[in-house]
């Protein structure tokens, strides 16, 4: 039998897993050449979240770390995450952008190409594929893994036959949430192989404590390729690790031929670097077997981990875990992987966060309810399809054959701060993060966002989280559950008092001392603009936000359930619609602002009966 490949995720989906992307380009080059040395049939270092999290957080050019990864790794193929039709982003795009992107990714120094859609619905696979292959590159069709009462390994065998009948070089078997069980790989790889004609790849995440059974499993029933990672960056929400399969399989007929002492040296490196991004690294990247229920696959639980700490809502994860099956049920029991896991995670956040179920509901999963995303698995939830979208056309075929060419309108949009058509591309991805990235680059002002560094062991020895003190007479427990970075200037701590959530905002002395309170003072009147919700024409939003859209002035009429502002969390947008009819009497938003749950973001005042 031939020798099992390995493509090893260190440069992706590892560090998406374990601390949300976060890992930087000036921490993969130095280790390039050992990597290039091991002998690996592919190296995974680009598309995912890699490209948002390089233009959002990084203000790295991700298109610049491709080409220089490219230099540094000769000998490898790089491989990529690819969302079909939805590349990279968050939409549907039009043919000519999907084409476009292929073909710049290519000439950049792409090799292999993993093609998958959110909802296995193949029709948004074939224009990618056809570009892959027009620029001379690896197609790898993707089946995306789930468990439901619609999805049974008889479908997922359909899936491969047609993936090679569009020209797909290889298959690949994407279990993004670890739901695979040993006997059910060795049952769904026999059938592929004994159906499709093409080298088989298992991609499989450790969060439930079975891939490295699962693996064993599928080399014993013909697969072809594995996704491990370096051990340093393995195990939970990553992947096995790659070490261990090594040596699990030297000396056998599976032998993968690398050398294990080389790549042991790269782990050794990967265990430096990992402890500089502990920020980012949560309590739910481990073992977690709740995962057979919820589905959540690696690279969302760290994401969603950091979402919810930036909303200082942490301790409600477990609320959330449970929450989202219940969305995705709703939802006609989509995979949970980009963009179906955000939409399901973010709409199963505000579900949890707010007063009731769907009381607000994202642009996306509207989108998602008309068909906007492609064909659901299963029949969605008519009353929540009938609250999101009303009585609007559901749309029955391809998505994007709805789309017009789109790349001259683009190119045009963003005019000159694009200096090339990869410009054009990130401002294609992400328009509003693309392009206040190439409005910094030109000015000269990308900062990446800050490193904490580890604390010192006086820092952990002095830091009590849960205590009781004696005010007046009175005793009260306190926790504390969050604060804000401590290099803002007016750091906000939150607490329960005896189980009741609050905050405070402690304006440091050292800034009063150096403004003589004017930062302070200025601070406090921008806030002292926008008062406490009291009345039912005051609008507020759901939960801590950006505004990303106005779409209303001061003294506009309009009617109850009209659009009003577009704001943005957890990377979804949500439409804040007016709760009464009446004018526009009080703006105090703009795009960009930040905005809060207990904040008036615009006042109606009722039209008179």
């Amino acid at each position: 039998m031939p020798k099992i490949k390995l493509t090893d995720v260190v440069l992706r989906d590892a560090h998406q897993s374990l601390h949300a992307t976060r890992m930087r380009t000036e921490d993969m080059l130095p280790i390039c050449a050992k990597l290039d040395a091991i002998g690996y049939w592919s190296l995974e270092c680009w598309g995912g979240a890699t490209f948002d999290a390089c233009v959002r957080f990084l203000k790295e050019d991700p298109w610049e770390r491709l080409r220089k990864l490219r230099d540094a790794l000769p000998n490898t193929r790089l491989q990529m995450l690819l969302r079909g039709q939805n590349l990279l982003g968050y939409r549907h795009y039009s043919d000519d952008v999907v084409r476009a992107f292929i073909a710049r990714a290519a000439a950049n120094g792409m090799d292999v190409f993993r093609i998958f859609d959110a909802l296995n619905d193949l029709r948004n696979l074939q224009t990618a594929i056809e570009a892959t292959k027009a620029a001379g590159k690896h197609a790898q069709g993707t089946i995306c893994y789930t468990v439901s009462p619609v999805h049974n390994v008889a479908g997922f065998v359909a899936m491969g036959r047609e993936l090679a009948a569009m020209g797909c070089d290889s298959i690949a078997v994407k279990d993004m949430a670890g739901l695979l069980t040993p006997y059910v790989t060795a049952e769904l790889v026999k059938a592929l192989k004994d159906h499709v004609d093409l080298p088989l790849h298992l991609h499989s995440h450790a969060t439930s404590g079975l891939a490295d059974m699962c693996h064993l499993k599928a080399i014993e029933n013909g697969c072809d390729g594995l996704d491990t990672a370096i051990s340093s960056m393995a195990g939970g929400t990553s992947h096995p690790p790659t070490e261990s399969l090594i040596a699990a399989l030297r000396g056998t007929e599976y032998d993968t031929g690398l050398n294990l002492e080389a790549v042991q040296e790269i782990g050794l490196y990967f265990y430096q670097v990992r402890k500089k991004y502990h920020q980012f690294e949560s309590e739910f990247t481990g073992v977690d077997t709740r995962v057979q229920v919820n589905q959540v696959p690696g690279g969302m639980i760290s994401n969603l981990a950091n979402q919810l700490k930036e909303q200082n809502s942490l301790e409600r994860m477990s609320a959330v875990l449970e929450e989202i099956p219940r969305v995705r049920k709703d939802l006609g029991y989509p995979p949970l992987v980009t963009p179906t896991s955000q939409i399901v995670g973010t709409q199963a956040v505000l579900n949890v966060l707010t007063d009731k179920r769907y009381q607000t509901i994202t642009n996306e999963v509207k989108l998602y309810l008309q068909g906007r995303y492609g064909r659901a698995p299963a029949a969605v939830n008519p009353t929540l399809q009938q609250q999101a979208i009303g009585n609007e056309d559901l749309i029955e075929c391809r998505p994007a054959d709805l789309l017009k060419p789109e790349l001259e309108r683009l190119r045009h949009d963003i005019g000159e701060l694009a200096q090339s058509d990869e410009d054009t591309l990130t401002y294609a991805m992400f328009p509003e993060i693309g392009r206040i990235f190439l409005e910094q680059r030109a000015a000269g002002t990308l900062q990446p966002e800050l490193l904490e560094p580890l604390p010192t062991q006086s820092e952990i020895r002095t830091a009590p989280t849960e205590f009781n003190i004696s005010v007046h007479g009175e005793t009260y427990h306190v926790k504390v559950t969050g604060s804000g970075h401590k290099s803002q200037a007016d750091r906000h701590f939150y607490f329960t008092i005896d189980d009741i959530p609050e905050e405070v905002v402690v304006e440091t002395l050292d800034e009063l001392v150096l403004t003589g309170g004017t930062q302070g003072a200025v601070k406090k009147a921008i806030a002292g603009k926008r008062p406490k919700p009291s009345q039912p024409g005051h609008v507020a939003t759901s939960m801590p936000g950006n505004i990303v859209d106005v779409l209303i002035k001061e003294g506009d009429c309009v009617t109850a359930g009209q659009p009003l502002l577009v704001t943005e969390a957890m990377k979804m947008e949500t439409e804040i619609q007016a709760p009464i009819s009446g004018t526009v009497t009080a703006l105090y938003v703009i795009k960009g602002d930040a905005v809060n749950p207990d904040e008036v973001l615009l006042e109606i005042t009722a039209t008179p009966l």
